[in-house]
């Protein structure tokens, strides 16, 4: 079956990549069609045997600047041709079978509108009135998603709550695989829970990933906080916080797997459509400390490989952190938790989608 994959972006890495890196394992001959590709920043999609970009790749400007890709993507979209392929893993015409994995309906259209719209990307928020400039454009975007979201044949959702959504923005019903996590490559066999000495966050630093949330709980709580990761709101961040919070920045997987080695627990104050951290996590016996909303609610337990905290406020985190440290969490139970979500699994649940349909 000639296969094509496409996706929005190839510019950086994340949990979605892995996704995408999951499915070249499953279809290894499929070229990898996306808007915009910057090699530097996405050495991970050289293993495509074939990256193909839209007219948009001609417009340097836009590798760096995604936030001015969105009123776009339809024209790069509707630009490709999918005719000679059997089946296409993305949004496409309706002719060819199409299996859409969706990580999430588009965010700034649906489910995160309000927030872009009060919060605009650090890069768009020179724009004098952004909220009533953009309005016409994301309108626009939004009937064009609206209109391909309809095309897929079969939709596959990577969690509950994406699956809900799913239904509620675009009228479709999907069956739920969850994402692949490369669960051995993240156990750590001599860690020990006496040798963890922090709480660890690790994430893009941007704002609705809630880290703002973390910062001003650890700063009252005076607890040792180490923070993964980089983003546009970097700078914000290390002004508000204390001398009890470290940022390391952006780390290899190697060196990530270090950082979970010696953590106490994992942090994640934002809402997640999935959450693979959460997942890798729990494979390196560290517990998990989440909001109560999206992916989480699929990979945590609560009580039994982390704790949940109800309400997106500082006296709630705290409260949970607090609750947290007198509790004790088997590794065993941890590790096995996270197996469910095994990359042989993903393969094997989503080949089994592509058997049905094809």
């Amino acid at each position: 079956m000639k296969t094509a994959i496409v996706y929005d972006r190839v510019n950086k890495w994340g949990g979605a990549e892995r996704v995408l890196l999951a499915l070249h394992e499953v279809f290894p001959d499929a070229p990898l069609y996306t808007s915009v590709y910057d090699a530097k920043k996405a050495p991970w999609a050289r293993v495509f045997p074939k990256v193909k970009s839209s007219f948009l790749q001609k417009l340097p400007i836009l590798k760096d600047h995604h936030e001015l890709l969105g009123w776009l993507t339809p024209l790069a979209y509707e630009s490709f041709s999918f005719d000679e392929y059997d089946l296409v893993i993305s949004v496409t015409k309706p002719e060819t079978l199409h299996i859409c994995l969706c990580l999430t309906p588009t965010r700034y259209l649906w489910s995160g509108y309000r927030d872009y719209l009060e919060n605009p990307p650090t890069k768009l928020s020179w724009i004098p009135f952004y909220k009533y400039v953009s309005r016409p454009f994301l309108a626009y975007t939004k009937i064009w998603d609206k209109v391909a979201a309809q095309r897929p044949d079969t939709y596959i959702a990577i969690s509950k709550v994406v699956q809900k959504r799913i239904r509620k923005y675009y009228g479709r019903d999907s069956r739920v695989i969850f994402p692949p996590v490369d669960v051995e490559r993240f156990k750590i066999q001599d860690s020990r829970f006496k040798k963890r000495v922090y709480y660890l966050v690790v994430s893009r630093l941007v704002p609705y990933k809630k880290v703002d949330l973390a910062l001003k709980a650890f700063n009252e709580l005076g607890l040792p906080l180490v923070i993964v990761g980089t983003g546009s709101e970097k700078g914000k961040l290390k002004r508000m916080a204390g001398k009890n919070i470290r940022f390391a920045g952006f780390v290899n997987e190697e060196e990530l797997i270090g950082y979970y080695k010696n953590a106490k627990a994992l942090v994640m104050p934002q809402e997640e459509d999935f959450g693979i951290v959460a997942v890798e996590a729990q494979a390196a016996g560290v517990p998990v400390i989440a909001y109560k909303m999206g992916g989480a609610q699929d990979t945590v337990i609560d009580g039994k490989t982390g704790l949940f905290f109800a309400k997106q406020t500082k006296s709630d985190l705290i409260s949970c952190v607090e609750s947290f440290q007198k509790m004790r969490f088997e590794k065993s139970v941890l590790i096995k938790n996270a197996e469910r979500f095994s990359k042989e699994r993903f393969k094997s649940e989503f080949l089994d989608i592509v058997k049905r349909n094809g």
